[in-house]
């Protein structure tokens, strides 16, 4: 019996090769942040409670605002460090969450302007707000001196200027006291549209009040969904009717209650400032949460360790 010589082999490698794959994906580093841009001085302004936007603008245009001792430009921008002057004062610029937000509602009588300095001499509405402690009013668009009725003022730049921007269609509604019956064709051209001098105008309805009064004069209530000057007059006076009376009721949510007297003002109520925020898109601010007491010595003293009784 002859022995097999042959050579053993040797165990097979039974280890699985893996072949390269695709190289992993890498994550792209993360670009450096920037620095946001400063906001322009006519924002920067109305955040700070000093004017609306387009007051601002005025302003600018004007040249009665200087940055840096030189005359600002519409489009120029405001940094921290920057110092502002109007008409030559320094202004001091709050933080925008500097103080509460509030919105006043005001029964403007006839005879009073909305503007802080008349030069003709005129009592202005301003002369009958409470004061501010940061900021100043901003009136939520304008009432001419022969109109009177409800004025909403606010601290907060930003939701005056949305408030008035004609992109939102804000309800107001008006009574208008006018001479006579108005002709119900003149009444129709009001509702379809009437050519201004400023471009076309209507009022998206009328209802005519007390109709059981049949005197001289007749009471209409009016709705439109912008604000320019003296708009309901000039509609008005296109179809050949006087007005001798006019008196705003109502803007957006807030109306003019009868106990609200001439003269006289009010805070809106939580109801109506949220409604009045949602028009103008905003949301309602948070209030600050209330910083901490700081502890006395002797109350860190109470608050140690008590020591064991014996």
């Amino acid at each position: 019996m002859t022995e097999d010589k042959r050579p053993s082999r040797p165990p097979q490698d039974r280890r699985t090769r893996t072949r390269p794959g695709p190289a992993p994906a890498t994550t792209p580093a993360p670009a450096p942040a920037t620095a946001p841009e400063p906001p322009r001085i006519q924002k920067a302004l109305a955040d700070a409670g000093l004017g609306s936007r387009r007051e601002i603008e005025g302003w600018i245009t004007a040249g009665r605002i200087e940055v840096n001792g030189r005359v600002a430009k519409l489009g120029d921008r405001l940094g921290p460090g920057d110092r502002v002057r109007l008409d030559g004062k320094e202004l001091r610029l709050a933080s925008p969450d500097a103080g509460p937000l509030r919105v006043i509602a005001y029964h403007k009588p006839e005879g009073e302007v909305v503007t802080r300095q008349d030069p003709e001499g005129r009592p202005t509405v301003f002369h009958h707000l409470p004061p501010l402690l940061q900021g100043r009013w901003i009136a939520v668009g304008r009432l001419d001196i022969n109109t009177s009725g409800l004025l909403l003022l606010t601290n907060h730049g930003d939701l005056a200027n949305r408030l008035m921007h004609p992109s939102r269609e804000i309800e107001r509604e008006y009574a208008v006291r006018v001479l006579g019956e108005a002709p119900r064709a003149a009444l129709q051209r009001l509702v379809h549209g009437v050519e201004l001098e400023d471009g076309p105008a209507r009022f998206e309805e009328i209802v005519e009040s007390d109709t059981s009064s049949r005197g001289a004069n007749r009471w209409y209530h009016v709705l439109l969904r912008e604000g320019r000057n003296r708009e309901v007059r000039r509609l008005w006076e296109a179809v050949g009717v006087k007005v001798s009376r006019l008196m705003r009721v109502r803007f957006g949510n807030v109306i003019l209650e009868p106990s609200l007297f001439s003269h006289h003002w009010r805070d809106l109520t939580e109801e109506e400032m949220d409604g009045l925020l949602a028009l103008a898109g905003l949301p309602r601010p948070r209030p600050k949460p209330a910083s901490p007491r700081p502890r006395k010595p002797w109350d860190q003293a109470r608050s140690g360790p008590r020591r064991p009784r014996a």
